[in-house]
């Protein structure tokens, strides 16, 4: 065989390697979640590796997901704060979406016609990027009276449904649902009465987590 022909050959081949180890390199690229949210996200009270992105980026990996969370949590943090800062927080490589935002809206007493709207601005602008989204939602006490509870719980129904997106409907639902109260604020939460400890942390975390296998698995179908 000729010596040019050899050299094409052997050409042909290493650019076909190099095409190979490109699609595994691309393939083996993780899918990044931003994770917009208040104290609850941030993980607030809690050392570095026990807040919620921490342990929820643990579960996923243990469960084979190729992942990379974005802690975009701010404590004390409304909807209005969310809507604020999500634009520069969907930065393009951004694959997915968490909202987890409105309890500190239900602190303050905010409208929830006012948090709905600032939530729905968050979700379009997930929207106009295609991203998928996870949107967590929380529960009102009675205190604040039955309107309020109603309208405030409802909203996160509502507007999973208007924009398609998954719905977990309370953060902090696999600790409420325990029947002894004051164990598990003596065992789970920190002592405001507010915060998840690292052990509610991680019981919220094994709760959510197949939600967010969900949401990995629709990013990398290429979004909603």
């Amino acid at each position: 065989m000729a010596t040019w022909a050899y050299g094409v050959i052997r050409a042909v081949r290493n650019v076909g390697s190099a095409l190979i180890l490109a699609a595994n390199a691309s393939a083996a690229e993780p899918i990044t979640i931003a994770a917009l949210g208040d104290s609850l996200t941030q993980g607030y009270g809690l050392q570095v590796n026990q807040g919620f992105v921490p342990q929820l980026d643990a579960w996923l990996r243990s469960r084979g997901a190729e992942v990379s969370l974005i802690n975009a949590g701010v404590s004390g943090d409304t909807t209005a704060g969310g809507l604020s800062r999500v634009d520069w927080t969907l930065t393009p490589n951004v694959d997915a979406l968490i909202v987890a935002l409105g309890g500190n809206d239900m602190l303050r007493g905010i409208d929830p016609s006012v948090s709905k709207e600032n939530l729905k601005g968050i979700l379009n602008a997930a929207a106009s990027r295609n991203l998928p989204v996870l949107l967590v939602g929380m529960d009102a006490p009675s205190n604040y009276g039955a309107e309020y509870e109603a309208d405030f719980d409802a909203m996160y129904d509502a507007l999973a449904e208007e924009f398609g997106t998954l719905l977990y409907p309370n953060f902090l639902g696999v600790l409420e649902a325990r029947n002894d109260t004051a164990d598990t604020l003596r065992r789970f939460m920190q002592s405001d009465g507010i915060h998840p400890n690292a052990e509610g942390v991680a019981l919220i975390v094994e709760d959510v987590g197949p939600s967010i296998l969900k949401l990995v698995r629709a990013a990398g179908d290429g979004g909603s």
